[in-house]
This record gives C-alpha cells, structure tokens and sequence, in this order.
C-alpha cells in the first residue's frame, strides 16, 4: 500500500535500508447522579423483592432519564501522563459525539473523571471511589499495566464493566483477565510477533534485551524472547532497569560491550525517551537494529528524528490512505484546537474507538445491564471501513481483547509535513499477531460469578 505520506513494503529490505543510512481531581458528586444498581444474590429476589429497582427499573429510568455516568480513570501524571491525558481526549471526543446525536437510549452522557498517577497503589481506591461513590455505569482507562490490572479487579468485584483502553501488557488478556475487563489496544506478544522477524533477517540472531522492571516490561521481554529463540534466534544477555531510570549510560556501554546485532526494548513512556535520547548522544543508532516494541505518539511527536528511530509497531497512523482517515483527523482537529498534538495518533485513536464501540453495545442491547453488553461484546466484529484499518477487527471471546491490524513501522525521512512521522513498512492480519499464549492462560470468571450491575 502507497499512500500519500506514507510507504509501505512487503519485507523488511527497506528498513534495514532505513537503519544503516542513519540509523481533575475528582469531580464532585452532582444531585442528579443516577444511582447505580448491584444486584447481589438470590435471595431477596426468591422471596419475591427486588426493591424499587427491580421490577420496575426500566420504568422509572425512562420516566427520569437520568445521565449516563462514564468514569474515565486516566495516567494523568507520572510516567505515562502524555498518553493518558491523550487517551482521556479520544474518550471524551466519543461521548461528545454521542451526546450531539441525543446521548444512548435517551439518556445524556456525563464524565467523571479521576487521576490515577499512573500508580497501582493510586488506582485501586480511585476506581472503589468511582463505582462506589460517584456511581459511574462503566470505567475506562489506564496505560501503565499495573493501573490497569488493579483497576480491573475492582471493577470485576462489582460487576462493573472496565475497558483497559491503553495498556499493553500481554498479561492484561492473559492472567489477568476478567469477565468484566476488555482490552482494546494491541499487545506486547502482537508487536513483538510484528517485527522480530524481519529484524531478525535483516540485523542477525543474536539479541539483547532491555527491560523495565515492571509488569508490562517483564512481560513483553518474556514474549519477546520466545519469538527470538522460536524462530532460531539467541537472547545474549537481558539488562534490566528500574522505572524512571535517571541514566541509561551504564547499559549502554554494556550494550557496546556485547555487541550484538538487535537490541529490543521493552521500556516506555518518559524512560524511553531518555533512552532514545542518550542512545543517539551515543551514535548508537547506526549500526545496531533497535526494535522498539510499539511506540506512542504523545512520546515522540514533536520531538523529531532524534527521538524516533528503530522498527516498532502501531495499531493506526494519521496518514494511513483509508477511507474515514481525513474526516476523522478533521473531527480531532476543529474539536482539539488548543491542544500541543495536531493530528491524532494510535493512544487517541484507541481512546476514541474503545468508547465508540461501548456505546454502540447499548444501542444494540437497548440495555445497560452489564452482563448482556458482556454477551454481545464477546461476538463483536468491527468491518475494516469502520476501523480505519486494514483488516476487520474482532473480539477474542476467550480473552477479551481486540484482535485488529498490527502496522510495522520507522522514522519517515521522507514526510510530507512536520508531523508525518511515521513510515509504514507493512502490516499483519490480526490472525497472524495473536497472541496464543493468552488464550492458555486467561480464566475468565462465570457469567454466575460475575455480580450483575445495571445503572
């Protein structure tokens, strides 16, 4: 596919060409907040009470018409605050959109909104807060992995539906699936599958890891790994590094040191951008193949070549030649005026689109009731035109996560304007990223066990 401002290959020949010639608070509650209903157990409702919510719920709620309460969690600081703030714009993009064509079932869409600070031990209580206090009818957000498992498990104790919008840790499909829980972003296993091939003929079999020490770091290397070593590859050496690394030097020189022909990292948000940095302060990004998992937009636009080199993949590019594509960034852009990103990228996008197909579940169910929007959200498919992407797009029923497009892609050294950044090189059909090994750990709780929550 050729499209303008981007190019794409059928093999990796171009980018091993590439590489070597240069290489709110809270918000407090309102009067008017719906009231949100756990239906729990059996027992009242065998002795025939289910309260003034039960029988007559859909009754009352049609006579008040009360808002829709979406909670968005969001890294808003910390490590990952670029891209959760910029999460936070697709997601209230959505609803806008909604509500300008009369909200979902009549009823109005209102945000409550809460900072996460990109910290598990942060995040637990913010969701408890949300669902319990603040009486939201869904839940959405989370980039750091950690975030978003703790998020998750809250949510699944209450029956409350979570959409994991941004993280990437295979484990967030995998062992740490729940009923509850959709994942909507690609993860480390289909981004790694993506690239490590071609890196693989194009730099040589001998790897070096390195590694955030943390849940979707650990992870991802993990997956990384048994990619390289499956397909006849050897892991030299793993280097692993805290988060929020002031210095990558030492890891540098140890990389020199070894000399490997690839180097795969699996760091993110502020640290890879420290690590892009010193990495050409170095010039070390000739003459080494660097594979960089997946790469957001909020951490590297603006910023120019210096901070994007490498193969790494994506779910979307602004500049991909889909029909949709120019309307959807015209949207982002009369809606986004003041904000420092000019055209949306793959965090947005993925913000933008989890929310989308949330609300058109409730259309579709003329229901809000969690366990029949869990039904029909397992058997979601999206058309590609739908999508802006290459290939339709489904829900894995077993794990709960999209399986979509995954794009391979480097620095674009021919753009077109100042923020066309990204080159396409190719792009996988999603049968051929999946990540099995999901599938063998993810355990999903029983529709049975799952507390049915209706707001």
């Amino acid at each position: 596919m050729t499209a303008a401002g981007t190019s794409e290959a059928g093999s990796f020949g171009a980018a091993r060409s590439f590489f070597m010639q240069g290489l709110d608070d809270m918000t407090p509650p309102r009067a008017s907040l719906p009231r949100r209903r756990l239906l729990r157990g059996t027992a009242a409702l065998a002795a025939g009470f289910a309260g003034p919510w039960g029988l007559h719920h859909a009754w009352a709620q049609a006579r008040a018409k009360k808002p829709l309460l979406i909670g968005l969690a969001t890294d808003d600081t910390g490590q990952y605050a670029a891209s959760g703030q910029d999460e936070q714009r697709g997601m209230r993009m959505a609803i806008a959109e909604a509500n300008e064509r009369g909200g979902v079932l009549g009823r109005r869409l209102e945000v409550v909104h809460a900072d996460t600070a990109g910290d598990p031990a942060v995040a637990a209580p913010v969701a408890e807060r949300l669902i319990r206090q603040q009486e939201v009818a869904f839940l959405m957000g989370g980039v750091h992995s950690g975030v978003a498992s703790a998020m998750s498990k809250v949510a699944q104790a209450h029956g409350c539906i979570y959409f994991n919008t941004n993280s990437s840790s295979p484990t967030e499909a995998g062992k740490d699936c729940h009923r509850t829980k959709f994942v909507w972003d690609g993860n480390g296993t289909n981004f790694s599958t993506s690239v490590v091939k071609g890196a693989m003929t194009g730099f040589g079999r001998d790897w070096v890891l390195i590694t955030s020490d943390y849940t979707w770091g650990r992870n991802t290397a993990r997956g990384i790994r048994g990619i390289v070593e499956g397909n006849g590859g050897r892991i030299v050496e793993e280097l692993v590094v805290p988060q929020n690394t002031p210095d990558f030097s030492a890891v540098l020189n140890k990389v020199r040191a070894i000399k490997p022909g690839v180097i795969a990292t699996a760091v993110g948000g502020d640290d890879l951008t420290l690590l892009r940095r010193q990495v050409r302060e170095n010039s070390m990004d000739r003459g080494f193949g660097w594979i960089n998992n997946q790469q957001d937009w909020p951490d590297v636009y603006g910023l120019g070549r210096e901070a994007l080199f490498g193969i790494f993949g994506t779910t979307w590019y602004w500049g991909l030649g889909l029909a949709g594509v120019p309307e959807f960034v015209a949207r982002y852009q009369r809606t986004q005026g003041d904000y420092r990103i000019k055209v949306p990228g793959n965090v947005f996008y993925n913000g933008y689109m989890a929310t989308r197909e949330l609300l058109r579940a409730i259309e579709r169910t003329a229901s809000t009731n969690n366990l029949k929007l869990i039904k029909e959200l397992e058997t979601l498919r999206i058309p590609a035109l739908d999508r802006m992407q290459h290939h339709d797009a489904y829900m894995n029923p077993q794990t709960h996560q999209l399986q979509q497009t995954i794009y391979m892609a480097a620095y674009n050294d021919r753009p077109r304007r100042s923020d066309d950044l990204f080159r396409i090189l190719g792009r996988l059909q999603p049968h051929e990223v999946e990540d099995r090994a999901s599938t063998q750990q993810c355990s999903l709780e029983s529709y049975a066990a799952t507390p049915s929550y209706e707001p």
